[in-house]
C-alpha cells in the first residue's frame, strides 16, 4: 500500500487516469486487432474450402473420364480376347478359314485348309502333303522316327474348320 501512495504522489491523479485510459485503449486496440486477425483467418479458411471444392469437382470429372476410359478399354479387351479365343479357342486348337495356313506344334507342322470345306470333308495340307478328312478324323503324321504328330478335325462348316494339332515323342513299350 505504501508503494501505491508513493506512485500516486509522483504521478498524481491525472497521471493515473491517463495510465488507466492508455491501458483501456491498448486493450481495445488489441481486441480489435485480434478480431481483424481472426476475420482474416476465417476468410483464408473459406477460400481454402472453396479451392478444395473446385479441386474435388475437377478430380471427380477426371475420375469419371478415367472410369469411362477403363470401361471402354475393358470392352475392347474382352472383344479382342473373344476374337483371339475364336482363332485359338484352347490349347492346340485352331480355327482355319479357307486357304489359310498356320505353323503349329512349336513350329514343327505347317497346316493349311485347302479351299472351303465341302458338306462331308475338308482338305488339309500338312507339311506339303494333302489329306482329306471328316469331322472327328485323326491324321497321324510322323516327322521322323522320334516325333509323332497328329491333326484332328474337330468340326467344320462352309466358312471355317476347327483342328487340333500336337506332336510328341512316341511312347516306349
Amino acid at each position: 500500500m505504501n508503494s501505491f501512495r508513493r506512485f500516486v504522489r509522483i504521478i498524481g491523479a491525472p497521471g493515473i487516469v491517463l495510465s488507466v485510459s492508455l491501458m483501456v485503449v491498448g486493450a481495445l486496440v488489441a481486441f480489435i486487432y485480434r478480431g481483424w486477425v481472426d476475420n482474416q483467418d476465417i476468410i483464408d479458411s473459406r477460400d481454402l474450402v472453396l479451392q478444395s471444392r473446385s479441386q474435388v469437382r475437377e478430380l471427380n470429372i477426371r475420375l469419371a473420364d478415367q472410369t469411362s476410359q477403363l470401361a471402354a478399354l475393358q470392352a475392347k479387351l474382352e472383344s479382342v480376347q473373344a476374337a483371339l479365343d475364336s482363332i485359338i479357342p484352347s490349347r492346340n486348337t485352331y480355327n482355319f478359314s479357307p486357304n489359310q495356313s498356320m505353323i503349329l506344334a512349336e513350329g514343327r507342322l505347317t497346316v493349311g485348309l485347302v479351299g472351303p470345306p465341302t458338306n462331308k470333308r475338308v482338305n488339309v495340307n500338312i507339311n506339303g502333303k494333302q489329306h482329306s478328312a471328316g469331322a472327328g478324323d485323326v491324321i497321324h503324321f510322323a516327322l521322323d522316327q522320334s516325333t509323332a504328330c497328329q491333326v484332328q478335325v474337330q468340326r467344320f462348316d462352309m466358312f471355317r474348320a476347327t483342328l487340333t494339332a500336337s506332336c510328341a515323342a512316341p511312347r516306349s513299350q
